[in-house]
């Protein structure tokens, strides 16, 4: 099959991969109809991410049609629609039954390595190192999906597949970092980012009853997203003070609940920690830029709660844990519990409360997508978010 492949920093190409197999009778085989390129993916394209091996599938943002499943499938069928979730979760372990689906105990065949640098391993994730299991990923022409009674959600006639596509990852994502905020209605929410998970997160903010939502980018093209579509009010942090222009409309108080949506390659242009973090990065003293954690941290009001769907890799320098102790703020984050929220979810866009299609500005073949990781990693062209067709 022809998949887009991982070859290092900065190198990533279209080429032939192994076709998948069913290695398990709870195995099913998908052959991919959409992909996209999730802003996770930057972090493999830059190399920020350790464990990966010349060569992996890329890509966990991906839906399609059954074409073979396993002898213990009881749920699918050839010729199902199936949207699948980016983590991969068992259904049966103490963290699935619980619904804490990224935490599976038993879908990580390479736990021990994960262990190693967390204590304890996360599940395993399509296309995302083999620290997290070495599965290869669906920007490819099929994928082989693990535990497949327990992730894909069959999807009813009627939606198109832009429709659901990001039901796999970055809806879910954005909805469980506003739920995360736990707001009282009227709340004020400060995202920071306004790249995909930022606007679901706005997205969801107003869902949850938010009575203002702040936005916080430098990308016009992201920032007038979360205006029209998103209803927000926006900073543009190259011309404003982030922390002033907060205090200034929140009357001295600040935001109520936080949303850190950048993760770890934030760039916070200009500022002295900031340059510092990428000075670090680039010499392997540090594997994360938090610049935008640390600036959500000292802006929350206190009593506050600051939720991180933002991915960070490794250790962190220089967080001002003082003032988030002092200021007696609330942190909850994590990967998300995807099954958890795809069934609920297909119910509001189903029900026209929310219209993803709204997020995507290219659509191409799987073929350029060496061109567009770079377009999308560059914000050149008014790239917010890309879907691919194998």
């Amino acid at each position: 099959m022809k998949a887009i492949c991982w070859h290092g920093h900065g190198d990533v190409r279209y080429e032939t991969a192994p076709d998948p197999k069913i290695e398990d009778p709870r195995d099913a085989i998908i052959r991919v109809t959409r992909t996209a390129i999730c802003g996770s993916d930057l972090h493999l394209l830059d190399g920020y991410m350790p464990t990966m091996k010349s060569g992996d599938v890329l890509g966990h943002e991906f839906m399609g049609e059954v074409v073979e499943t396993g002898a213990s499938v009881t749920k699918l069928k050839k010729g199902d629609r199936v949207i699948v979730p980016f983590n991969i979760a068992c259904g049966e372990c103490f963290f699935c039954k619980k619904t804490l689906f990224s935490l599976c105990d038993r879908s990580n065949r390479n736990a021990e390595l994960a262990a190693k640098v967390m204590g304890y391993s996360p599940s395993g994730l399509f296309g995302y190192s083999h620290m997290l299991g070495g599965f290869p990923g669906g920007q490819a022409e099929y994928v082989r999906v693990p535990y497949a009674d327990v992730g894909p959600l069959k999807i009813p006639e009627g939606l198109t597949e832009d429709q659901v596509l990001f039901l796999t990852d970055i809806f879910p994502t954005g909805y469980m970092a506003a739920e995360n905020c736990e707001m009282e209605k009227g709340d004020t929410v400060a995202v920071w980012g306004c790249g995909p998970v930022g606007q679901f997160a706005i997205q969801s903010a107003w869902m949850f009853g938010a009575g203002r939502v702040i936005a916080i980018d430098h990308v016009p093209e992201r920032l007038e997203l979360a205006r029209s579509w998103g209803k927000a009010e926006t900073i543009d942090f190259t011309k404003q003070d982030v922390y002033d222009t907060l205090n200034e409309l929140t009357k001295g108080r600040g935001p109520d609940r936080c949303i850190d949506s950048v993760g770890a390659e934030a760039h916070g242009t200009g500022s002295l920690d900031a340059v510092i973090d990428k000075a670090k990065a680039a010499v392997k003293l540090a594997t994360d830029r938090p610049h935008a954690l640390r600036q959500a941290i000292h802006c929350c009001r206190k009593g506050g709660t600051l939720s991180v769907p933002g991915v960070y890799i490794g250790f962190l320098d220089k967080i001002p844990f003082g003032s988030f102790v002092n200021k007696g703020l609330t942190m909850k984050t994590g990967q998300t519990h995807t099954h958890r929220y795809t069934r609920p979810l297909l119910e509001k866009i189903q029900s026209g409360a929310i219209d993803p299609t709204r997020l995507i500005t290219h659509r191409a073949k799987l073929s350029d997508a060496p061109a567009l990781y770079k377009k999308f990693r560059d914000k050149e062209d008014g790239c917010i978010k890309v879907v691919m067709s194998p």
